[in-house]
Order: C-alpha cells, then sequence, then structure tokens
C-alpha cells in the first residue's frame, strides 16, 4: 500500500499527483491518498479508468482515499 499526502496542496496538484501514482500502480496494489477536501472531479476520473474508490472523512477534517481496482 502506498500512502500520498496532499494536504495543503492547491487544486489541481492533488488530483495530478494521485493519477501520476497511479500510473506506476499494479492492478493488485492500493493506493491511499489524504486530501484537505474531498476529490469531486477525481471520482468520475477514477471511474472512468476502471478504479474503485473507498471514501472516509477523517476526525481533523481531512479526506481518506483508498483507491484500487
Amino acid at each position: 500500500m502506498k500512502i500520498l499526502d496532499n494536504r495543503g496542496l492547491e487544486p489541481p496538484q492533488p488530483m495530478m499527483r494521485t493519477l501520476n501514482a497511479l500510473t506506476k500502480m499494479k492492478d493488485d496494489e492500493v493506493l491511499t491518498i489524504i486530501n484537505d477536501r474531498r476529490p469531486m472531479f477525481l471520482y468520475e476520473q477514477l471511474e472512468e479508468l476502471g478504479y474503485k474508490q473507498r471514501t472516509e472523512q477523517q476526525s481533523d477534517g481531512s479526506f481518506k482515499i483508498e483507491i484500487f481496482r
């Protein structure tokens, strides 16, 4: 599992970093990203690329998203 902390970055950096990391993933790997806000535009991209996700809001207000095939 790889963790990518995107907190503190301004759009579109979190999405660009996430999509770049996905190009390096194997099909059985999980990418976990942590964002300051819910990545609404990322969900559409993930669906188009054939990925699934689980989103969980954290106690500090950030969002943890697990991305997998």
